[in-house]
């Protein structure tokens, strides 16, 4: 229930609280005072779309704030439950708009998520508005009411989610289906495109080793020359560098034996000798390996000119060169087996067609048990609210096959909401046959048809309160009567806000708010008041008779409330007192 609303800087309120109780609470008030300002401010609190728009003129932003009270079992306090969301019989809502358009939200004090007001809103208020009456006329709505009257709503989302999985699997086969179709041509494609890897075959780490050999073939007399000084100077020539640390050697060595310390110090040269000697022995081994070979060196020009072609168009790198020739080569491989793959997605397919077939047809069974029941609980209803010869048919058909996409089962298309299409009929008088309601219910028609699947809703609704926004236009005298009876019904068990037009309607308020216009300081601001005693008489008279309230009016107006007292007293005696406060 919404038991306190604040308002600041938004549109043409400067600042109020509201505070209202848990019966019929009506807002009533001139055309254009600001009324659905109201409703628009709630709305914004449950997740409404933000605009810069609805910051009062000379603001820096509009805020709205409001305080629920939630038992223990009620849907919405699950769900705060459930998102992990502390609250303690209470929730506080608010909602700040800046600039631009820009907005900032908050449960409890917490921020969130503009999305996380839109999950939770429905759960706390159903909105129902002049725009819903029409909307009434769109049978894409009406599915959703029909599973809402039959609490059919979570085995729906289980078909949607395994139809999404459906769509995504017929997707995979429509693609396979298409690589199948083109494949001689993707093959030749694939095989001239390989052509030109396995005509050259680059492998890892190669274009290192053909660049180093090439330049050793480019500078093998220079490596050669170098080698055989190295050599002859070292080991070959007479008087070489070994052959002299030789001599040394054997010096030292006869000389140790006078000075026992010479020995080590031959030991060491000696060691150096044999270093060079083996060194002197490995350069000979490369120079052997050495030479220069002009047909060689032309082979690994050509070749490393064939690598960079393919680096130009696959690179830059010749490891981007590889990774791209295994991807082709994987394509073209998987293109063998396209077609058992195909005929494997294809089978998979049909098994989760029939198995969504079934959800699907299963929810079907249940909505038609529930069609006749809604059906008469509407017809009622509607007669209740002055409409005693209408009648309303909640009709389900199948969808109709499509053979594009081939999701089908048993002569229905399949679809997120199973293979259902579910119109209202609607025959106004005896003997005509029901037809759709866009195309014969007036607005005022529309209107009680809005209001009977409300008040029918009203027991699996998960929403703790209703807020009717003008549903009453195009009706009045004893309909009008009717519509109101019919709200108070409705407040007996939850929370009802109503604006009206209608003193017929608002007399039955075990609350009852004026909303004013006045213009402050050269600005046009709205503020609500609660009425009693004289100033609700007066309000009801002047709803009755316009801007010159005559006695008869007020008379009238005294008799209204007289009839719904018995109605009114009956739904405050379980609420607390409401109080508004004007702006400062």
């Amino acid at each position: 229930m919404l038991a306190t609303l604040r308002v600041r800087n938004f549109v043409l309120i400067d600042q109020l609280e509201l505070e209202l109780g848990p019966g019929l609470n009506v807002l009533t008030g001139e055309t254009g005072a600001g009324k659905s300002i109201i409703v628009d401010a709630i709305g914004l609190l449950l997740g409404g779309r933000a605009s810069p728009d609805v910051i009062r003129h000379g603001a820096d932003d509009a805020e709205v704030e409001a305080l629920f009270t939630l038992g223990v079992n009620d849907t919405a306090a699950r769900h705060l439950k459930s998102v992990g969301i502390p609250f303690r019989d209470e929730l506080v809502i608010r909602r700040v708009v800046a600039q631009g358009g820009r907005s900032r939200a908050y449960l409890n004090g917490r921020l969130c998520t503009v999305s996380e007001l839109a999950a939770l809103g429905p759960l706390l208020m159903d909105i129902a508005s002049q725009h819903e009456s029409v909307s009434l006329t769109d049978p894409g709505t009406h599915l959703g009411y029909l599973d809402d009257f039959a609490s059919l709503v979570e085995e729906r989302e289980l078909v949607s989610q395994k139809f999404d999985e459906l769509r995504q699997l017929a997707h995979q086969c429509q693609k396979e289906a298409e690589l199948v179709r083109s494949r001689s041509q993707r093959e030749a494609y694939l095989a001239f495109q390989l052509k030109a890897f396995e005509d050259v075959d680059p492998r890892p780490g190669e274009e290192d080793d053909l660049q180093a050999e090439r330049n050793r073939l480019r500078h093998a007399d220079r490596i050669q020359n170098a080698t055989r000084r190295s050599t002859n100077r070292l080991t070959d020539d007479e008087g070489a560098i070994g052959d002299e640390l030789g001599r040394i050697v054997s010096d030292l060595r006869a000389a140790s034996a006078y000075e026992p310390g010479l020995e080590a110090i031959a030991n060491t040269i000696d060691a150096a000798r044999n270093e060079l000697v083996e060194a002197s022995w490995q350069i000979s081994r490369i120079a052997e390996h050495v030479e220069a070979d002009p047909d060689r060196l032309e082979q690994i020009d050509e070749r490393l000119y064939a690598l960079e072609k393919l680096k130009r168009q696959y690179g830059p790198e010749l490891q981007d060169v590889l990774r791209e020739r295994d991807k082709l080569r994987a394509e073209y491989e998987a293109l063998s087996t396209s077609e058992e793959r195909l005929a494997e997605l294809e089978a998979l397919r049909e098994r989760l067609i029939d198995a969504v077939g079934e959800l699907a047809r299963a929810l079907s069974a249940k909505r038609g048990a529930a069609a006749s029941k809604l059906s008469e609980g509407i017809t009622r209803e509607l007669a209740a609210l002055g409409m005693g010869t209408a009648r309303v048919v909640v009709d389900i058909a199948p969808l109709q096959v499509d053979d594009q996409d081939g999701l089908n089962f048993q002569g229905a298309r399949l679809s997120r909401d199973g293979i259902d299409r579910v119109e209202f009929l609607i025959a106004p008088n005896k003997g005509v046959e029901p037809r759709p309601l866009r195309k014969v219910a007036s607005g005022g028609e529309l209107s009680r048809s809005l209001l009977a699947l409300k008040r029918v809703l009203a027991d699996v609704a998960p929403a703790g309160a209703y807020i009717f926004d003008e549903v009453d236009t195009g009706v009045g005298g004893a309909v009008a009567e009717a519509i109101g009876r019919a709200m108070a019904d409705v407040a007996r068990h939850r929370q009802v806000i109503c604006i009206t037009h209608l003193a017929q309607i608002a007399a039955f308020g075990t609350t009852h708010f004026v909303v004013h216009k006045f213009v402050e300081n050269g600005a046009t601001k709205s503020s609500i008041v609660e009425a009693k005693g004289k100033a609700r008489v007066q309000e009801l008279a002047r709803m009755m008779s316009g801007a010159t309230v005559s006695d008869a009016a007020r008379k009238a107006a005294v008799e209204m409330l007289r009839a719904a007292e018995p109605i009114a007293t009956e739904i405050n005696s379980s609420r607390r007192p409401a109080v508004a406060s004007s702006p400062r």
